[in-house]
């Protein structure tokens, strides 16, 4: 007879979680390198909302466990993200900032 809660699942190991912070360093060292090059002055802004995009999917969703998590969570996070995304490009549009 098994102790495990039901819907218990296995947690990735130390070695995912240091390959997830590599990225998600790589992913911040771009983002700053981006900044930097003038010839990417044009697509800065949709540039940097992808990245970090990625990169709170990848916090989200393995430091936070929400990949392991029941779905309605997963919905609530991405209800919030668009929520915010709409906010700043509605922002960004009102004050002629594209």
């Amino acid at each position: 007879m098994s102790h495990s809660p039901a819907g218990a699942h296995e947690h990735p190991g130390p070695a995912l979680y240091v390959k997830i912070g590599v990225v998600l360093a790589i992913i911040t060292v771009v983002e700053v390198a981006i900044y930097y090059i003038p010839a990417l002055f044009g697509v800065l802004i949709p540039t940097l909302i992808i990245l970090s995009t990625v990169k709170f999917i990848l916090v989200v969703g393995y430091y936070m466990h929400l990949k392991f998590d029941d779905r309605i969570f997963t919905g609530f996070f991405l209800g919030g993200l668009g929520i915010a995304t709409g906010t700043i490009l509605a922002l960004m549009a009102l004050f002629e900032n594209f």
